[in-house]
């Protein structure tokens, strides 16, 4: 008969408890608003990624997520290939320059045909 009351007496508390835990919320989130998942040094939008984007970039840390390792080791190997890159356009670009300074060539007549070149 003791447990009886015992069990009882338990029963009245955890539903006294739990009506004024959901009385005492109210209008209240049970849980916070969570913070969306954002890298902190983003890269950018409005300009290509460069060399120093990826060197300065830095991920979030979390309790389950990538291997830092690895992560570090593909945004190294991301980093050389831009470097790459970038050398390849400017070796590039620095080739075509003197080329497009010189005046174009006039073409060669063919044979047998005078363009109206004064022969002395």
């Amino acid at each position: 008969m003791i447990v009886f009351w015992f069990l009882l007496i338990a029963l009245v508390v955890v539903v006294a408890a739990v009506t004024l835990a959901v009385i005492g919320a109210g209008t209240e989130a049970v849980l916070p608003e969570a913070e969306p998942d954002r890298v902190a040094d983003a890269l950018p939008e409005s300009r290509p990624v460069v060399q120093a984007d990826i060197d300065g970039l830095r991920l979030p840390l979390a309790p389950r997520g990538y291997r830092m390792a690895e992560v570090d080791d593909v945004l190294d190997r991301l980093a050389a290939e831009l470097a790459e890159r970038d050398a390849r356009i400017a070796e590039l670009t620095a080739a075509a320059a003197p080329q497009a300074a010189r005046p174009a060539a006039a073409p060669e007549p063919a044979d047998g045909i005078d363009l109206g070149k004064d022969e002395r």
